[in-house]
């Protein structure tokens, strides 16, 4: 594929390094921040301009591009540029907006009696998208990333595995999981791989399972569900994603508090929330943090919009004893640091937007649900071809180690054992490492 960038900031440089090895690239800014030194490294074009620029769009040949991805820190200078390349080609448009009324105002041209026709493909709102990926991990107590397939029916759960549990120490094979349970991937000092019957499960360990919803539910209640409900949330940072969780979570009525420095923006919580105790301070503030018993917390959740504060509350609040905290990263290389220093889930808005782009635009012939592990792992689908002999798992002999953990059989869900068969017309979900999933594609092609 051919995709243009228009932006050369940080979330550019992460999304042209993620892309440039498989794809063509180029990158188009009049204005490149220091971020802009990265792209030295990486085997792709740039042209300086602007996005918008008519002139500048034909000289990089706009109708011969297959995605346009505006990503410039100015909301109305990515939606001016998607709409010129959409009146001037059929190319893609993913438009990264920072402000809710922009959003909404897409929204309504997209879906509304207004509409006349399609102007931007894809808004994307990086701060939406890691709120409902927080409010995901949230609401299954003590996991660390939820992902839902087959309409609900099936789930994937990552748990930490941590002093006191049940099967530290064991091999896999002589752990009593729930029946459709899988481990399909473990990752452990930060490299993810795909276990088999005989590997032990260690100490800070990073578990992947994969089963039907309901042995997902007993395998939390059974071994990791410390507390039944989350029932107290502390969230510190009142900005978008911090109003927008809240109020997600007052539709779970959970009970919530809120501490936030800006006394304004205070008095507008209190306006748009509830049934939420909004606190005019300093999360940063250990005496103020005793003070409103965040000890007490089940989840507290820091997304203020400054890493290093993020850090400081969360490290505070682990001190408290709060038994799982979650932690906004806006530079991506800080996510594994924090998750080294005790942080439990570290979150970056830049990478759930990466993989929405990745997921939902950004393609081979590789259908890929979801990504895990900062893009190590990755589930993808895979439809059965028709001239597919019928046979049982443990025969199908796969080029590379990847676990088929769904069989969607029309309107059947099957959590597979080794002697479940592989059908014509099958639905796969399949979980692997990111490197082989064009070669478990290939294999079902060829077979």
């Amino acid at each position: 594929m051919k995709i243009v960038i228009y932006g050369a900031n940080e979330i550019a440089c992460l999304i042209a390094t993620k892309f440039f090895e498989d794809h063509d690239i180029i990158i188009i800014d009049d204005d490149p921040d220091d971020s802009s030194d990265s792209f030295e490294k990486l085997d792709l074009e740039y042209v300086r301009g602007s996005g918008s620029n008519i002139s500048v769009l034909e000289s990089i040949g706009i109708k011969d591009v297959d995605v346009f991805i505006a990503c410039t820190n100015n909301d109305e200078a990515n939606i001016v540029a998607c709409l010129t390349v959409t009146n001037m080609s059929e190319t893609k448009t993913v438009c990264f907006v920072s402000k809710r009324d922009n959003v909404d105002s897409l929204s309504l041209v997209r879906g509304s009696k207004y509409q006349k026709e399609l102007m931007i493909d894809y808004v994307l709102w990086s701060e939406e998208l890691m709120t409902q990926e927080i409010f995901r991990i949230i609401t299954v107590p003590n996991a660390i990333d939820v992902e839902n397939f087959a309409n609900g029916k099936a789930r994937l759960l990552e748990y930490r595995i941590v002093d006191g549990t049940k099967f530290i120490n064991k091999k896999i094979k002589d752990c009593s999981f729930p029946e459709e349970t899988l481990i399909v991937g473990i990752t452990r000092e930060d490299e993810l791989f795909i276990p088999n019957g005989d590997t032990e499960l260690l100490l800070n360990d990073k578990v992947i399972f994969m089963g039907s919803s309901y042995s997902l539910d007993i395998l939390a209640n059974k071994f990791f569900q410390e507390v039944e409900d989350v029932k107290h949330v502390a969230i510190i940072g009142g900005g978008n994603v911090g109003l927008m969780l809240a109020q997600n979570l007052e539709k779970a009525n959970v009970k919530i508090k809120i501490i936030e420095c800006d006394y304004k923006r205070c008095v507008e919580l209190t306006e748009s929330l509830k049934h939420t105790l909004v606190i005019n301070g300093d999360g940063a503030n250990f005496e103020l943090l005793e003070e409103e018993r965040i000890g007490e917390a089940d989840v507290v959740v820091c997304v203020t919009n400054n890493d290093e504060k993020n850090l400081l509350c969360s490290l505070l609040a682990k001190q408290l004893g709060v038994p799982k905290v979650i932690t906004r990263v806006s530079k991506n290389a800080n996510a594994k640091l924090f998750e080294r220093v005790g942080i439990d889930v570290a979150i970056s808005e830049n990478g759930a937007a990466i993989d929405e782009i990745e997921n939902r635009l950004v393609k081979t012939d590789i259908e890929i649900l979801a990504t895990v592990e900062r893009g190590q792992g990755a589930v993808i689908e895979v439809t059965v071809p028709m001239e597919f002999k019928v046979d049982t798992l443990m025969n199908l002999k796969l080029p590379c180690k990847a676990i088929v953990a769904i069989i969607q059989r029309r309107n059947r869900v099957i959590i597979p054992r080794g002697t479940t068969q592989v059908m014509p017309s099958d639905n796969l979900i399949i979980f692997t490492t990111k490197e082989n999933s064009e070669t478990i594609k290939n294999y079902f092609k060829r077979a």
